[in-house]
């Protein structure tokens, strides 16, 4: 596979040396944007992730508004324990919805780690797609969710602010949630090295809910099983690791093997320098809500954020997912704000 025309994005992953950092949003394709909304209204979610054709639209629907050096396919992290058995509806107005948590072992009995063309294919459909309409101008990011963020839904059976179920059955059957924390990660591993095979040239993790958890307790429910991910694919792609509210484990990250990690917006940039050792990729890691902000404000805060991490080795991002109800143009000064970075003398 060529490398892209533009290889900002791959060549930060590298820790190359570039003219400016470049730019994607979590969750750029998708619910701020008014051609996605039309979209929408006529197809439910997971139509919308099944429809190759679909999926790859709404992937490009945001390059073609604002021109980010990255695109990611637009899908969910819930497609996983779908095809691993497990039933995820998304509810209008409450979000996913898991009619039969998994809160025993006999639960377990049912769940299977899938072949993942037949469960997982229109997924890799959606990818081809994608890759043709972006015609190796920008590099295609793939991604999948975290095994202790997948548990949280699987146990809690919807989203929660605290996931006390999901923490209850792991402090009290740590079995099960082992056992059911190691089938995700063995489909997490077969699902993204399919996406690999299938054109992505970057995978992404995202430990969404890693921040629920005590440092110690980190380690044995989540990054466990994230290393384990790692070292499966770090030798055929770039993985990037986001934790949200993972400060605490950003040291224990920067050894990992991952090409990049992801920053959320309480950890300031040079906190995150300093606890990865000043070498690797980092991504992030503005406010969402920020984006709130009048335009020019949003063009002086990148401008500062990027000052304080570097032009080198980093990634402009959110710290995490951008709101739907963020202004277009907001978004806008975001990405317009990276394109036309200089650094300050």
């Amino acid at each position: 596979m060529s490398e892209p025309k533009n290889n900002l994005f791959l060549k930060a992953l590298r820790g190359e040396t570039v003219s400016r950092p470049p730019v994607w949003m979590m969750r750029q394709a998708g619910r701020y944007l008014p051609e996605f909304m039309e979209i929408k209204e006529k197809y439910d979610f997971f139509t919308r992730c099944r429809t190759p054709e679909l999926a790859s639209e709404i992937t490009v629907q945001p390059i073609r508004r604002f021109g980010m050096d990255a695109a990611i396919l637009f899908s969910d992290i819930l497609v996983v324990p779908q095809a691993m058995n497990i039933e995820v509806e998304m509810k209008p107005g409450v979000g996913p919805w898991l009619p039969n948590p998994i809160r025993k072992a006999s639960d377990l009995d049912s769940v299977i780690i899938p072949d993942i063309t037949d469960s997982l294919g229109y997924v890799m459909d959606a990818i081809r797609m994608t890759t043709e309409k972006l015609a190796n101008e920008i590099p295609l990011i793939g991604f999948a969710g975290s095994p202790w963020t997948l548990l949280c839904y699987c146990v809690q059976g919807q989203g929660s602010k605290n996931f006390d179920k999901a923490k209850e059955l792991c402090f009290t059957q740590p079995e099960v949630a082992h056992t059911l924390l190691q089938k995700i990660t063995d489909t997490t591993i077969l699902y993204l090295k399919e996406k690999v095979k299938a054109g992505v040239n970057a995978v992404q993790l995202f430990d969404s809910w890693g921040g629920m958890l005590s440092p110690a307790d980190y380690q044995t429910f989540s990054w466990n099983y994230m290393q384990q991910i790692i070292d499966a694919l770090k030798d055929e792609t770039h993985v990037i690791a986001f934790g949200k509210g993972c400060w605490f484990a950003l040291d224990q990250m920067a050894q990992s093997g991952a090409s990049a990690l992801g920053v959320d917006w309480t950890c300031s940039p040079e906190t995150a320098r300093r606890l990865t050792g000043g070498k690797i990729t980092l991504q992030g890691n503005f406010d969402p809500t920020r984006l709130f902000s009048p335009p020019e404000d949003i063009k002086r805060m990148v401008t500062q954020m990027i000052d304080a991490f570097g032009k080198d080795n980093y990634i402009v991002n959110l710290g995490h997912g951008i709101l739907p109800n963020i202004p277009v143009a907001h978004a806008g000064a975001f990405v317009e704000a990276v394109k036309t970075y200089r650094a300050s003398s």
